[in-house]
């Protein structure tokens, strides 16, 4: 299975979760690292790139921190261009169709503030419905997201642990889709 991780991270050089769990999922020969930010720093998306990416790949994930309870701003705009009627959805727009999409989010928050009587009141799950939505609306298996919760609050042997648990669980072939 043909893997890509598309990071949205704008500034992942200085993240400590997101470039623990990038560090070790690009050690893996059928993975495909993009780092979308780096990629456009002026936030003009090369969208037919960014198609032959997806086209050319089974399982793709996107690889984010939480801000503000949602996913960044080039992740948004990234989904609003690419995912675009006539290739996605609509007359002919079936590229999406059958693969496989992975939300890969740290947090700043623990994993108790992801409760009903935590800080948040949802869960990570929950706050992520409109990608779910979105990857079932092009005909796409959605797999539960991989959360690394507390980032800030956890060691780096924790988070080089949280990050071997990642690519458990992002490259097992056996992910059942939601």
């Amino acid at each position: 299975m043909k893997t890509l991780v598309l990071v949205f991270h704008p500034n992942i050089t200085e993240s400590r979760g997101n470039r623990h769990l990038l560090q070790e999922i690009e050690k893996y020969s059928d993975v495909t690292i993009h780092d979308v930010y780096a990629s456009y720093p002026d936030g003009k998306i090369d969208v037919e790139l960014e198609q032959q990416l997806v086209e050319n790949h089974d399982r793709i994930i996107f690889q984010f921190p939480f801000y503000w309870y949602s996913a960044p701003a080039l992740l948004k705009k990234w989904l609003e261009e690419v995912i675009a009627h006539g290739w996605a959805f609509g007359t002919n727009g079936d590229k999406m169709k059958d693969k496989e999409f992975l939300p890969a989010v740290t947090t700043g928050v623990d994993e108790e503030g992801y409760t009903p009587d935590g800080l948040v009141k949802f869960n990570v799950s929950e706050l992520l419905r409109p990608l779910e939505a979105t990857t079932h609306f092009v005909g796409a298996y959605y797999l539960a997201p991989f959360t690394v919760h507390g980032v800030g609050h956890q060691s780096d042997e924790e988070l080089s642990q949280k990050a071997q648990e990642y690519v458990d669980y992002a490259l097992s072939p056996e992910l059942i889709a939601v």
